[in-house]
């Protein structure tokens, strides 16, 4: 293996369906750097997406995968999580099935905090539909939908993400692969749900959140901030101008909702089915009732 090759590679021939210069291209290459520096086993690893440019992602990944509705993708990681909590399950969607059409289910996500890491990628626009404003787009951006200019705030994924405690909380941007990759495997190795939101250039609908926009207006994360410090870490998500990088909010202390529904270690499909004793005692109060 070279340093681009991982076991996670798709035939050469395969047709990636993005456009030339796109982030995704980047950030594509970032996950299967992280994938391989984890020592994730392809066979034990599901890619699960909704709908989007960015959902095409693990369609590029040679690895288990699903590829759900829109804005349906954490849910379905969910359901894989309790079916067999041996598996590593990575999403990754864009901002506007993340955010927008699967808003409540990122929030509902971080109150489980089941064992997942949830890749998004923030290119501030719907690409698949043609350039419409997503929910990050920044207030003025004209779009062919939005001709005035998006009159909006944009919403604050990592702000949000540190209010309801998640667990883990980073932002990257697809550019600095080097920087993307360490988050991402940081995020891998984390036990609990793992927020990444990773700044991804769309070269075709955003003329104005272009490499060199994100190159000019993010920094660092400053070396003094403690990652453990909650409020610390919710200051910092509000910071806009520069942009931080980095890992802004790490909690050790979480429950794992897979421990809190007693979820066996051992699959679902090796384990024995309900006696009909159990059942009745399931049902029992819907018959009552």
């Amino acid at each position: 293996m070279n340093d681009r090759q991982t076991r996670f590679d798709m035939p050469p021939h395969t047709d990636v369906a993005w456009c030339p210069g796109c982030g995704n291209h980047l950030l594509l290459r970032a996950v299967k750097g992280a994938l391989e520096e984890c020592g994730i086993d392809p066979l034990r690893l599901v890619m699960v997406s909704g709908i989007g440019q960015a959902a095409k992602a693990p369609q590029y990944i040679s690895s288990h995968m699903f590829n759900g509705l829109h804005g349906r993708a954490l849910p379905a990681a969910l359901g894989i999580r309790l079916a067999n909590r041996n598996l590593t399950v990575v999403v990754e969607s864009g901002d506007g099935d993340m955010y927008g059409e699967g808003g409540n289910h990122f929030l509902h996500a971080i109150r489980r905090n089941f064992d997942v890491t949830v890749i998004v990628h923030n290119n501030m626009v719907y690409g698949l539909t043609k350039g419409q404003a997503s929910p990050t787009s920044q207030t003025g951006m004209k779009t062919p939908v939005q001709v005035q200019g998006v009159m909006l705030e944009p919403f604050n994924p990592l702000a949000v993400a540190i209010a309801l405690d998640a667990p883990f909380v980073a932002r990257s941007f697809a550019g600095d692969e080097a920087l993307t990759q360490r988050i991402i495997a940081e995020a891998i190795r984390f036990r609990g749900c793992a927020i990444v939101d990773v700044f991804q250039p769309c070269v075709i609908f955003n003329r104005l959140n272009t490499y060199q926009w994100f190159r000019e207006h993010t920094a660092p994360v400053p070396e003094s901030h403690d990652p453990t410090d909650r409020l610390q870490a919710f200051a910092l998500a509000l910071q806009s101008e520069p942009l931080p990088l980095g890992v802004f909010y790490r909690n050790e202390n979480r429950a794992l909702y897979e421990d809190l529904v007693a979820i066996a270690e051992e699959p679902l499909f090796r384990q024995p089915p309900p006696s009909l004793e159990a059942i009745e005692r399931m049902l029992g109060p819907f018959r009552q009732g």
